[in-house]
């Protein structure tokens, strides 16, 4: 009696999922770059010769807006790293397999979330 239960993905669909991962990747990478430049720079929008008040909501605005930058920058950093995480677990033919259940996660979740490490069953578990 054979069961139709896949323990792994196919050679395939794991390098399927590689190049998915890689384009991922080279995005994150440029949208980090935008994140890093916007908050490393001073900005500075020449308000010396405005209003004090003017100039103090300016200075506050774009201290505001460089720590959301910051902010972004971190989570895309992280996303990267996650991502990078799934190529290594593609290498060791791991990827796909929740980490929690031992089955592989679903295809199309993995579509939308490519670093998964858990399927809808074991997210649902930890509610």
């Amino acid at each position: 009696m054979s069961t139709d239960v896949k323990e792994r993905f196919s050679d395939a669909e794991l390098a399927e999922f590689k190049e998915l991962i890689q384009g991922k990747i080279a995005k994150a990478k440029e949208q980090l770059e935008i994140y890093q430049n916007a908050y490393k720079n001073d900005g500075n929008n020449g308000t010396d010769d405005t209003s004090p008040t003017f100039k103090a909501f300016e200075e506050g605005s774009e201290t505001m807006s460089k720590e959301a930058n910051s902010q972004l920058a971190i989570r895309q950093e992280k996303f990267i790293r996650d991502l990078k995480n799934a190529l290594m677990r593609i290498e060791n033919k791991t990827y796909g397999i929740c980490r929690v259940t031992g089955k592989l996660i679903n295809k199309e979740r993995l579509k939308l979330v490519p670093h998964a490490t858990l399927s809808i069953e074991a997210k649902n578990m930890q509610r």
